[in-house]
């Protein structure tokens, strides 16, 4: 098992100006969460559960259960946040019954998946109300890497995106399966909030 995840890695950064985007970015989903009053919250991709547990913390959510591809964050994660409900999966074949959560959150996975239009299908499928989801908004997440050094030879690109959305593709990509109710920009993602049709 890897010592860590490239998500560890980023939500223990010592990097100031990474912390206070992501702290900005935590809080605008955390608002947004609080608002929708869910009794029932699952995280699809959740890596170690850092969002659900500001969601415990925040008391949001009476049940709070969190889906992630990798065994090592999943691993990582009960450790590091042993009182949430952590386990394997997949975005595309959730194992879970239709309308089982009131809201489902999807942070910094769609940008990673080879067939987002499925794994957007499948969010919708388990959500009973709500859906909060989150990508970089392109092109100022790339330009941001590479003003600050990182990706130079991808031109700011992290090698894991292979979707790139700008907010108003996003936005318009959500809309065709959810009702959005609100679209929002914490530098430098992208943050719907989404109602089931």
């Amino acid at each position: 098992m890897h010592a860590t995840t490239d998500n560890y890695r980023k939500h223990k950064s010592s990097s100031t100006i990474q912390q206070k985007l992501l702290g900005q970015f935590n809080a605008a989903l955390l608002e947004e969460a609080k608002k929708l009053s869910p009794k029932t919250v699952l995280d699809v991709g959740c890596g170690e559960g850092f969002t659900l547990e500001k969601l415990r913390t925040n008391g949001v959510g009476e049940r709070l259960e969190g889906v992630d591809f990798l065994d090592r964050a999943i691993e990582l994660g009960k450790k590091e946040h042993p009182k949430l409900k952590l386990k394997q999966g997949t975005i595309y074949d959730l194992d879970y019954k239709d309308n089982s959560f009131d809201l489902v959150i999807c942070s910094e996975v769609l940008e990673h998946v080879d067939d987002p239009e499925k794994a957007l299908k499948e969010l919708v499928r388990v959500s009973k109300k709500y859906c909060l989801l989150s990508v970089p908004n392109e092109p100022f997440f790339m330009l941001g890497n590479f003003l600050r050094g990182k990706n130079l030879s991808r031109f700011g690109n992290d090698i894991e995106h292979i979707n790139h959305w700008t907010f108003f593709m996003f936005r318009n990509f959500v809309s065709k399966y959810l009702v959005v109710k609100k679209a929002l920009h914490p530098i430098p993602w992208t943050l719907i909030v989404a109602e089931k049709k």
